[in-house]
């Protein structure tokens, strides 16, 4: 039989199955810091586990969400600044589900690539790591996919998955959200993870670099001022849910801000009243509005504005539900209230500070 002149190898054909395996030896310490009850920390199998008993549920509901980074990666990419944009990859989705009263258990990374650099791999997945640790969530395991082809140059994309739980009959929104309750915000560390394409466009029209200073950061160069990552509120709004029992509903200000995330949760018969001169917005969010031209209404409605998470507090609790958070390390303002229903779910008064 004659033998086959064509050798060809699947790393000639541009996957590096080696490459694949150094990266999962590098990342196996990351993995094992987010241990917690339920899950031991460890990689390799087809599937990972989690034991909802060892981690004190009786009679859970399980709560999923996934989500991605977008065209923050863009930036990302571009400035070489990978460490930070895995912990946005956690924050997009325990974020969703603390909001429904759930704690966040597991998570799993979808990692794509056109030619895998270990490196930059293992970069990626320890701010994936320190998000699981910010959260109290494992990283229980993933996917490393190496496609040619598929990808240019550096590029790549994330998407995260996320599973919570909760004790059934302890899930938000509550069904008592009356007239007078209180909107409490929760201050944001700056754009988290949203409205990036239009962030890309602006700076685009400035002329600036990513390395160029920030005159909105204190001369950070633009790219790292960017990129600060998104905020994880799940371990001091969990411990005001537990605290209190004080908290109604939550809203995860993301894509579409205010307008469109706060009536998610509220009853059809009410709307939520927001005092928009009581909020302290960031400087990065000035900067857009003004070197962009964006009108405010379309700000509130791409952006967070400073505020990345909104509370429905029953009015006679309020205050101890802002002294937990505080203590907790969250910057908590006042924003509004709940009022009858007109014609939209969100009803402005006064005006944003950008």
């Amino acid at each position: 039989m004659s033998k086959p002149n064509n050798g060809l190898t699947y790393a000639e054909a541009g996957v590096d199955i080696d490459a694949g395996n150094l990266l999962v030896e590098k990342i196996k310490p990351l993995v094992r810091s987010t241990r917690r009850p339920g899950a031991d920390g460890e990689i390799g199998g087809f599937g990972g586990l989690f034991d909802l008993k060892a981690a004190g549920f009786t009679d859970p509901v399980l709560v999923a969400a996934n989500d991605g980074v977008g065209t923050k990666l863009k930036i990302a990419i571009d400035a070489g600044k990978l460490d930070t944009i895995g912990i946005d990859l956690v924050a997009m989705c325990v974020n969703d589900i603390v909001v429904q009263g759930a704690e966040p258990l597991f998570f799993l990374d979808y990692f794509a690539t056109g030619k895998l650099d270990p490196e930059a791999g293992a970069s990626i997945v320890g701010g994936i790591a320190k998000g699981c640790r910010q959260a109290g969530c494992a990283l229980i395991g993933g996917e490393t996919a190496e496609m040619p082809g598929m990808y240019h140059g550096k590029d790549f994309d994330l998407a995260g998955f996320a599973v919570g739980a909760a004790e059934r009959g302890q899930m938000l929104p509550t069904d008592d959200i009356v007239e007078g309750d209180i909107l409490l915000g929760l201050a944001s560390s700056g754009l988290h993870s949203n409205g990036f394409s239009l962030v890309r466009r602006i700076v685009e029209q400035s002329g600036l670099g990513w390395s160029d200073p920030a005159s909105f950061a204190d001369g950070l160069p633009l790219a790292e001022a960017l990129l600060e990552p998104t905020r994880i509120y799940v371990k001091s709004v969990l411990s005001a849910i537990r605290g209190t029992h004080g908290i109604k509903a939550l809203a995860h200000i993301t894509g579409g801000g205010f307008p469109e995330n706060i009536p998610r949760v509220l009853p059809k018969d009410f709307s939520a009243e927001l005092d928009l001169d009581a909020i302290e917005v960031p400087a990065v969010f000035s900067w857009l509005a003004k070197t962009g031209g964006v009108e405010a209404t379309e700000m509130m409605r791409t952006f967070n504005c400073g505020i990345g998470m909104v509370l429905v507090v029953a009015s006679g609790q309020a205050a101890q539900v802002a002294a937990v958070l505080q203590e907790a390390g969250e910057t908590v303002t006042s924003i509004g209230s709940i009022v009858p229903r007109r014609d939209t779910g969100v009803i402005y008064r006064g005006a944003i500070s950008l």
